[in-house]
């Protein structure tokens, strides 16, 4: 015979009863903590999918930076090199400097010591190498200003000419002479004439000149007819053909 099944806590002792609905009570307090439990696991999933996917990302950044570091650090050397290549070019380039402004400096000390006037914006006064370091700022008729050694005077008096007294030509010169040294340079008369003919340009106390004002490329001319006399009134004695062939 089977043993009897108990349906209702009423057919059990009042101890038992008591038992079956606190254990009742239990069952249900630990389905709800694991309804719980699930619910929680089910969030640190999430948040571990979602920390995980913001690895991944951080990773990629990581890799993109380490990339763009790479290239950068790849760039500074080059750069550094360029930077190098470049200082030597520099360096090379103040000694060229420098040795060539010494070079132009020493030039400007012998022009000025021949007599030379320099424009004031290609000289370094400071440089130049004179005789007791004086130079004269002086302004030319066309209004350009000029370096000079004290009352060193312009070769042909002519405000726009800068030239040394040595560096004039020969018949340039020659016209800067009186008449008694000119004589003494000048052995031949073509040479004296030719002298006194281009002092006769720019020089008023000759009080005889042939010369004619030119136009456009050339500045002044002389007529072979107007030289041709020119050159007898100059000289008593010589004939008109030989004025024609001086």
């Amino acid at each position: 015979m089977s043993a009897p099944t108990i349906s209702t806590t009423e057919q059990l002792p009042d101890h038992l009863a008591e038992r079956f609905e606190t254990l009742e009570q239990r069952i249900d307090e630990l389905e709800s903590d694991r309804e719980h439990m699930d619910d929680r696991i089910s969030d640190l999933e999430s948040q571990l999918e979602h920390k995980e996917k913001r690895i991944n990302i951080l990773q990629t950044d990581c890799e993109r930076l380490a990339e763009r570091t790479a290239s950068l650090e790849k760039r500074v050397d080059d750069l550094e090199d360029e930077t190098t290549h470049l200082e030597k070019l520099t360096e090379a380039a103040l000694k060229k400097a420098t040795t060539n402004k010494e070079r132009v400096t020493e030039l400007q000390s012998r022009e000025f010591e021949k007599g030379a006037h320099l424009r004031e914006e290609t000289v370094d006064e400071h440089a130049v190498d004179v005789v007791d370091g004086r130079l004269e700022r002086i302004t030319k008729d066309e209004s350009k200003t000029y370096y000079r050694l004290p009352e060193s005077a312009d070769p042909l008096d002519r405000g726009e000419i800068s030239l040394a007294y040595g560096d004039l030509l020969p018949v340039q010169q020659l016209a800067r002479m009186d008449e008694e040294m000119r004589r003494s340079a000048a052995s031949t008369v073509p040479t004296r004439l030719a002298a006194k003919l281009w002092q006769a340009r720019s020089d008023d106390s000759v009080g005889d000149s042939p010369w004619e004002n030119g136009c456009r490329e050339i500045a002044e001319y002389v007529k072979a007819s107007d030289l041709k006399h020119w050159i007898r009134r100059q000289e008593a004695g010589i004939s008109e053909s030989y004025a024609g062939t001086v």
